[in-house]
């Protein structure tokens, strides 16, 4: 998509490609999946398959679709379903096209099993609930579910959980004493590791790992950036100033008038708003960097706009290139500083990047 706004997201293939050979590298008895559900959490499911296509170990989606589109334009790597399946088609396309399913409740693999006669192989992964409480077989289910695939030669079985607090204090302890009791006496594969846990705990590789939201160069850890990890961001959201405003002490900025200069200022106006995926909720002060020089938002973001500081800037006027958030040309914002400075976290802002914002995939 062309347009004559300034507003463009810039997807960086090469730091995409480095980020998936860290989590290579730092899992490298393990094979990878390259997650890529929520449209590659933002960044475009086709941009990262056709980055990581010739040595990702798999690619991991939500949709069964997404999935058969993916075998569809020649993918041959697994392809994991990671909600699994979701009615009697989805069972019948993980038999076709040689997907590989996660099973989180004994209905889905009655569902699976009734939909797929024979000696189709499948390749499923039993997901346990060991204390995110969220998706996953109890110890009776998990019981349940390998009496039903006994018989089942055909079955490729993996075991998987998934973490909680990987990320955080608590750590990874219970969870996997919890598995390690439900697994019982199983020698088969096993995958437990997101991001966090590939980054901070060696002992959760296993099998196969899933790095997440590392692929697209965002900390999953509150405490250390992405850069002091070694990730390079993937996604640039770009700009350029479209306005410029002199203050005088006391003049309010934008609806609401939430924002007071307490001296005489000048601003910019950015061709960027929550429109475009920027958070609304992100307050005067958070990051955005103009011309090289990093400054901050002032006032409250709105549909198509937002101001930034240009006091110590003289030099930015109309036309001035901004960065909002990554490797930009306008010089870098880490996108962990942006979801911080608003109350969130770097997932929502890439998944929330806007139709309207053109994307360009570069090397």
């Amino acid at each position: 998509m062309k347009t004559s706004r300034p507003i463009r997201a810039r997807i960086s293939g090469g730091a995409l490609l480095h980020n998936y050979r860290l989590a290579k590298e730092r899992a490298p008895k393990a094979k990878a999946w390259a997650v890529i559900k929520a449209n590659a959490y933002g960044h475009g499911q086709w941009r990262a398959v056709e980055v990581l296509r010739a040595e990702a170990d798999g690619f991991a989606v939500l949709e069964c679709e997404n999935a058969v589109a993916l075998r569809e334009a020649g993918v041959t790597q697994p392809i994991l379903l990671l909600e699994g399946i979701f009615g009697a088609d989805d069972a019948r396309a993980v038999a076709e096209f040689h997907l590989a399913s996660v099973v989180h409740c004994l209905e889905q693999l009655e569902l699976l099993l009734a939909s797929v006669t024979g000696d189709v192989p499948l390749a499923i992964y039993l997901k346990l609930n060991t204390g995110m409480n969220r998706l996953g077989l109890t110890a009776v289910d998990l019981k349940t579910a390998r009496e039903m695939l006994a018989g089942r030669t055909n079955a490729d079985l993996t075991l998987m959980t998934h973490f909680a607090e990987a990320d955080g204090d608590r750590g990874i302890d219970e969870q996997m004493a919890r598995f390690a009791a439900l697994r019982g006496d199983w020698s088969g594969p096993v995958s437990l590791a997101n991001s966090a846990a590939l980054l901070r705990y060696p002992a959760t590789h296993a099998d196969w790992v899933r790095p997440g939201i590392m692929l697209y160069g965002s900390s999953p850890f509150a405490e250390r950036s992405a850069e002091d990890l070694g990730l390079k961001a993937v996604m640039a959201l770009e700009s350029e100033i479209i306005g410029v405003q002199r203050l005088a002490a006391g003049d309010r900025v934008g609806y609401g008038g939430t924002f007071v200069a307490e001296r005489p200022m000048r601003i910019g106006i950015v061709a960027c708003g929550y429109a475009d995926g920027y958070p609304r909720h992100a307050p005067s002060g958070t990051p955005i960097s103009v011309m090289g020089r990093l400054t901050q938002t002032v006032g409250r973001v709105s549909m198509d706009m937002l101001a930034c500081d240009l006091s110590d800037i003289p030099e930015a006027g109309i036309g001035a290139p901004v960065t909002l958030w990554g490797n930009g040309a306008a010089g870098p914002v880490a996108a962990d500083a942006v979801a911080r400075a608003a109350g969130t976290i770097a997932y929502e802002l890439f998944c929330a990047l806007a139709p309207r914002v053109p994307v360009e995939l570069q090397t």
